[in-house]
């Protein structure tokens, strides 16, 4: 059977993966994933592999392929894993975990190849666009920007003690970054223009979101969303709201 055009993955608590040709909203496969929950999963730059991260492995799965079994397991996580992604080549996987780490997976080989300790379950991770950055968030309000070619913790910030980041994002031109929290408020940075890295941060805002409710998840729009810049937040307050970032980054607190 030939592939739809566009395609739509999601999955669930309900232990599947399922995929949707998304002009017709048809489910044409369905993959069990009965080891656990998935958290989180996301689909390499190339389109070939999707990653879902469970409690506590990572399986990876051939997209055009109907074979139900992963082609590979990535297993030494502790705890429920809450973030995965890719390097822009697709080289190698970033994920996050509840164990309270942070670790790098390089796809060409096996095992994992660098693993950062955060101290507390981690939340939320996402790669810079210099793709030599990862930053975190974890549940005790602690943001960490960890320097891939350092190999160390190159900044830590917390906005509010003790409040769990829930979400981060980052502008596609590495100018913004984000961070939603357990409070219902963004914090929005700027990065220094002429900078090469994430250690300098300019704060720029104090959004109250979703005063007092939980923001499940944050995003930035895309480079081809230009010249509109928006950020979009979804929240346990049964709203999806959307900002407009060229408005934000004049109303600095």
């Amino acid at each position: 059977m030939s592939q739809p055009t566009v395609i739509l993955a999601t999955a669930s608590y309900d232990h599947t993966i399922r995929f949707w040709e998304a002009k017709s909203g048809r489910c044409y496969r369905t993959i069990q994933y009965p080891d656990s929950q998935v958290n989180r999963m996301e689909i390499t730059p190339d389109k070939r592999y999707l990653a879902a991260a469970g409690n506590p492995h990572i399986r990876l799965f051939d997209v055009n392929s109907n074979s139900p079994q992963p082609v590979m397991s990535y297993d030494s996580h502790t705890n429920n894993v809450m973030a995965v992604g890719f390097q822009c080549d697709g080289n190698w996987m970033y994920s996050g975990s509840e164990d309270g780490t942070v670790k790098i997976w390089d796809l060409r080989a096996p095992g994992c190849q660098r693993e950062y300790e955060s101290r507390a379950a981690v939340n939320t991770v996402v790669l810079h666009p210099n793709q030599t950055e990862l930053i975190s968030g974890d549940q005790n309000g602690n943001i960490r920007v960890w320097d891939l070619t350092a190999n160390s913790c190159s900044c830590e910030l917390v906005p509010e003690v003790d409040t769990a980041v829930r979400s981060l994002t980052v502008m596609w031109d590495g100018s913004l970054v984000v961070a939603a929290n357990n409070n219902g408020t963004c914090y929005v940075w700027r990065l220094l223009r002429g900078t090469q890295t994430m250690t300098n941060f300019e704060p720029l805002h104090k959004l109250q979101a979703h005063k007092g409710y939980y923001i499940l998840k944050c995003l930035l729009s895309p480079e081809f969303s230009e010249p509109h810049r928006y950020l979009a937040t979804a929240s346990s307050d049964h709203t999806v709201k959307i900002w407009n970032v060229k408005v934000l980054r004049w109303r600095k607190h």
